[in-house]
């Protein structure tokens, strides 16, 4: 037991209580935590010797204790900002997550080096607990992304308190891309990137993908060129290879457009074809976009994204609706669904469609870089 403990004047009962310290009794052991724990919280004005005093007793209390006991002890200490430190790092640490998760939690005492060093020594349940804390700084969310599972990153995402650095963004929008269950709290993301944000466009759902355009036409236009210039940075990876018939329908398309015979009628006559090429090889001229990120939307009838392009071309709405039509085929329930796309088309300005597809034009200047 700590000397400095019998230098501290008028504290006889303190005293008694570290002999009590020594009982074996599993009992009688237990109503001493309970009462020291009172005694310490019944004491205004500890000096720091008292409470690391206090702190070292319980300590030793503390490890010959039932998990219930240990929780009880973490969870009246959690909130408290005069809590014996080397008590709240022994409970922080606890291998037992039900103790741990209050104290990580809540504690005010531990610092990013004690919650970093839990995460680096402890379970997912640990570092879940950390990522709802009142806030989270950069480094201890740098070591969460870096340890923690999807379940546990998720738990981090969804709290807008944690700071997350670039690099862990990036790391974060990679993972997310793969998992389902983390684009709500990827896109919802107040600080997310706009170039990261708008990465996520293409893997997300239509409610998401709406959130996105949402946040890009209230990005402000003098921030949009630091928000490209931090995507160009960014790796880009091979899409696949061009069909066979690229290099003649580039030809065929860029005469057109050379003369200013490339209208949107003649993108339909190429639509209606059955050749798709012609048609995506045109949309990546007008719209100045990659020809593998055009041929993703085409196949997979991407009707939002598709209208992002008209919208930004400044189309009339009517051929948009043509386009929509052609792709999902002139039946009753297609048309229903083109219409629906066609009231979308309608509230998206020109000006968040331009902005939305300088993000996407991010892959083709990576990729010409």
């Amino acid at each position: 037991m700590p000397q400095s403990a019998q230098k501290i004047p008028g504290q006889s009962r303190l005293l008694d209580l570290i002999g009590l310290a020594q009982e074996p009794a599993p009992e009688k052991r237990r109503k001493l935590l309970r009462e020291l724990t009172d005694q310490f919280f019944g004491t205004p004005n500890l000096e720091k010797a008292e409470s690391d005093t206090y702190g070292d007793i319980l300590i030793e209390l503390t490890n010959q204790m039932e998990r219930a006991v240990r929780q009880e002890l973490a969870e009246r200490f959690s909130a408290r900002a005069n809590a014996p430190q080397r008590l709240v790092r022994r409970l922080a640490y606890d291998e037992v997550a039900q103790v741990a998760s209050t104290i990580l939690q809540s504690s005010p005492v531990l610092t990013d080096q004690d919650l970093i060093g839990v995460v680096q020594t402890r379970g997912q349940a640990h570092m879940r607990a950390i990522g709802r804390r009142a806030s989270v700084s950069e480094p201890v969310s740098n070591a969460i992304v870096e340890h923690g599972d999807d379940e546990t990153l998720g738990v981090l995402l969804s709290n807008q308190r944690a700071s997350l650095s670039r690099r862990a963004s990036e790391v974060v929008v990679d993972r997310a891309k793969g998992n389902p269950q983390l684009h709500e709290a990827t896109v919802s993301r107040t600080d997310l990137a706009p170039d990261l944000l708008n990465e996520m466009y293409f893997v997300v759902e239509a409610r998401l993908r709406q959130k996105i355009l949402d946040q890009n036409a209230l990005l402000d236009p003098a921030l949009l060129e630091n928000a490209l210039a931090a995507g160009r940075a960014r790796i880009a990876t091979a899409d696949g290879s061009l069909p066979s018939n690229y290099a003649e329908s580039l030809v065929r398309v860029e005469a057109l457009k050379a003369t200013n015979s490339l209208t949107p009628q003649v993108l339909a006559n190429f639509l209606r074809s059955g050749d798709q090429t012609d048609f995506i090889v045109a949309l990546t001229l007008l719209a100045d976009l990659d020809f593998h990120t055009v041929r993703r939307i085409l196949i997979t009838r991407e009707l939002d994204a598709l209208a992002v392009i008209c919208k930004a071309a400044n189309m009339d709405r009517s051929l948009f609706l043509t386009y929509a039509v052609v792709l999902l085929g002139a039946d009753a329930n297609a048309i229903g669904k083109a219409r629906d796309f066609g009231t979308l088309y309608q509230a998206l300005s020109i000006e968040t469609a331009q902005r939305t597809l300088r993000f996407w034009r991010l892959r083709s200047a990576i990729k010409a870089a």
